[in-house]
């Protein structure tokens, strides 16, 4: 099962929608796809679609996936990478009116580099991406959560 996220921002990513129901039209994707379309209005015959998912049940649905293609927020990233699960993340972009900015690029671009994920940019072939996803191994997810309550404490004592 692939699961498709696009979270909870109230602009439209139907470019990512749209990429992903021609692969599998295409016949690239034969695997039941489930969307969690926020805010994205969308009709297919090929994705189950449900606008807003609650958090158990997405958790459930993150377990049972094979795959993650998400929007590229942290939040939904992390979750997925957490788990160890292969993740394609795309970016939303100003010039769609998809995000109010491109700041969505920079965390692509460093979760790509940290070997956590692949990504789908604008000029990609979704399926080129998916043949990708077929062997990549996900590098291990490390939080650098420790690291930054521990800059910040040290910050904090010494202004005391």
């Amino acid at each position: 099962m692939i699961l498709v996220t696009l979270g909870t921002h109230e602009l439209s990513f139907a470019r990512l929608l749209n990429e992903i129901e021609r692969v599998r039209k295409a016949g690239f994707i034969h695997d039941e796809i489930i969307v969690q379309s926020g805010h994205t209005p969308f009709e297919s015959d090929f994705l189950t679609i449900k606008p807003f998912i609650k958090f158990d049940e997405m958790e459930q649905l993150v377990n049972k996936a094979d795959l993650v293609i998400t929007h590229a927020g942290v939040g939904s990233i992390v979750s997925a990478v957490k788990k160890g699960k292969k993740v394609i993340a795309a970016a939303r972009l100003k010039k769609f009116n998809e995000h109010n900015d491109n700041h969505q690029l920079e965390i692509v671009e460093e979760f790509v580099n940290s070997g956590y994920i692949l990504s789908w940019g604008e000029n990609d072939d979704l399926s080129e991406v998916l043949k990708k996803a077929a062997d990549f191994e996900p590098k291990r997810f490390v939080s650098g959560k420790k690291n930054i309550i521990n800059i910040i404490t040290h910050f904090i004592e010494e202004k005391v």
